[in-house]
């Protein structure tokens, strides 16, 4: 059985590090507000995400090369969505 051996966090209580039993480790990264802003692991694997001062999601990439924008209005409503397979939507309040 997998078990988590080691873990560190940084100075908010995030957790920065972790490696498991098998030897398996994942980094982690956060922003001045405490989200996630990247995601790594020993198998290669990795999330980059960006946001705006509001906590919303503005900027997603991952190691397998999809990538992903959004943006928003005053109100916090996602107005805009455009990803790597060509998709995008304008949405209307």
């Amino acid at each position: 059985m997998t078990k988590i051996i080691k873990r560190e966090y940084d100075s908010n209580g995030n957790i920065t590090y972790s490696e498991n039993s098998d030897g398996a480790w994942y980094k982690y990264d956060y922003d001045a507000n405490d989200n996630r802003i990247y995601y790594g692991d020993s198998y290669g694997y990795w999330v980059k995400q960006e946001f705006d001062a509001n906590g919303n999601i503005i900027y997603y990439e991952n190691s397998t090369g999809f990538w992903s924008k959004r943006d928003y209005d005053n109100n916090g409503n996602q107005i805009y969505f455009e990803n790597s397979d060509g998709e995008q939507i304008h949405f209307i309040r």
